[in-house]
Order: structure tokens, then sequence, then C-alpha cells
């Protein structure tokens, strides 16, 4: 029998997977698949659930949101390992799970997975780390970093729109150096936003954003007037924002960003490397499953 290492975050969302493992369990055996669990444990390296990956294992199944798909995508390159993983989206905010349309009920998910085959699917890589939705900088990019993980479990998303107020006070321009073969920007800005999926915190604004073409789309919202900012804000959720000229968008699989402010980077909703920023797409970088 098959083996699937299935690496689940009990931290994640309203702890959902808790009351899942054994329905996760039994589909899997009902398809011919040995479930073998890890529990993701706060201050113990991911690594130690790849330790005993070896052929006899099928594919890794991961449930939590963004950041545990980054961790455990991380720690598969860093031991290069090579299989697919499948996403049970059960996070506080599941922006990629969205993007490739996994279900959010269990059961359902589960069963697509197990009716698909891998998928070559495109990664961020940023410096030394891996993303497989957006790396971001600039304003606000730190409210997932900031935001208490009892608070995101007791009200979900509502918690990060909380302290996305509590940042306006630091709402300021920032200096950048961005730099690609398709495009150069040296101005102010208030946000970078790199995606390989579409939506960051369920807004879709990589809206021409495609996992397997090679490229990254890139989205620099300008340093504009507060004024002209409510005009740009319906204009995004119309999804007509990458035509704004208060709006820089370009795709690319290379890009260099430099910036000297007190701005942190961010991941997926963890913490990102420090400027400067070397950020690539690696095409067909992964395979993930329950896409087709």
């Amino acid at each position: 029998m098959k083996k699937v290492r299935f690496i689940y975050n009990p931290y994640s969302g309203e702890n959902i997977i808790v009351n899942e493992l054994d329905n996760v369990i039994k589909l899997h055996e009902e398809a011919g698949l040995q479930i073998i669990p890890y529990r993701i444990q706060k201050g113990k390296d991911l690594s130690q659930a790849l330790e005993d990956i070896d052929n006899t294992y099928e594919y890794i199944l991961i449930a939590g949101g963004d950041g545990t798909v980054d961790s455990v995508v991380n720690a598969m390159k860093k031991k290069k390992i090579d299989l697919p993983i499948a996403i049970l989206p059960v996070g506080t905010a599941n922006d990629f799970g969205k993007f490739i349309n996994m279900p959010n009920d269990v059961t359902e998910a589960c069963n697509k997975i197990l009716n698909s085959k891998p998928v070559d699917v495109d990664l961020g890589e940023i410096n030394d780390k891996y993303f497989i939705n957006v790396a971001s900088t600039g304003l606000f990019t730190d409210v997932s970093q900031k935001t208490d993980v009892n608070l995101k479990n007791t009200i979900g998303k509502l918690a990060y729109y909380l302290k996305g107020l509590e940042e306006l006070p630091n709402f300021r321009k920032i200096k950048v150096n961005i730099e690609s073969r398709e495009c150069k920007y040296n101005g102010e800005m208030y946000l970078l936003l790199v995606f390989n999926g579409e939506t960051a915190g369920n807004f879709r604004l990589a809206t021409q954003a495609d996992i397997s073409d090679g490229k990254l789309d890139v989205i620099i919202f300008k340093a504009v007037p507060i004024i002209e900012l409510l005009p740009l804000f319906i204009k995004l959720l119309k999804g007509e924002h990458l035509d704004s000229n208060k709006v820089v968008y370009f795709k690319t699989d290379d890009l260099y960003v430099q910036c000297d402010e007190d701005i942190v980077t961010d991941i997926d909703g963890e913490r990102g490397p420090e400027f400067p920023l070397r950020i690539r797409c690696i095409k067909s970088g992964i395979k993930v499953l329950g896409i087709n």
C-alpha cells in the first residue's frame, strides 16, 4: 500500500482539521492509500516531518493556510524531495487554495485530490526562500505577522482587518528601486505585491495570473495623493485596477528590489528575507494535485 505523508497544522483557521482527522484517514484508506500523519508543533523544525520520506510515498498532503503550505514546500526543497503536494485549505486565509479551486469542505477536497493527477505549477523564489502565492513589501504587508493567532482562530479574517486599522497611523510613502528586464521603477510606492497566485487577503489582485506560464505578476501601488485612493480602491473591487495609471503592472521571471527604509517583507503571512530582494519564478517548480 502506497503512503501519504499528512502534515497538518492544528492551529490553522478555526482548528477545523483536528475534527476531520479520522475522515481524512478513512477516505484515503478507501482509495488504497495509507495516511502517515505529522502534527505541526510550534518551535519544532518542520524538516522532521520529512525525515523518512522515500519511494513508498505517493504525495504530501498539507492541511493549513498559505503560510503552512510555504513552510512545507521550503522544507521539501531543502531536502530535495520532489513529490507532488496536495492542499486542504483550512487556514484563515487560503488564497492559493481558492486560486486552484480547492473546496473548503475537507471531504470534497480529499475526493478532488484522490481523483486527480499531478500538474506542474510555477513556484516563486525570494532570495533563499520559496513561496506558493505572494511575496510583498510596503504598507500593511506585516499585518498577518502581527495578528494574534488566537484572535485569528476566534474571529477569522476580521482579525486582519482590525489589525490593518491599527496600522493606519503608519501610512506613508516608501522609496523603492525595482528592476527587471520588462520594467524599471525608481520612485515612491505604498505597496509591492509579487504574485504566483491571484489573491491576497481574498482580494483578486493579479487578475491575469497563470500558475504555469513561467512568470510572476508584479503589482506596484504608487504613492498617490490620499484623495485618489478611494477611486483606485473602487477600481480594485471591480478588477480594473491593473489598467490604472496609479498602478504599475507587469509580468517577469526575474526581479530585483532594493529599499533602504525600515519595512519588512512578507511571504504568505510569514516574515520574509531582508533587502535587497532577488525574486524569481521557478517554472514547473512543484507538482500539485487537485487542480484538474
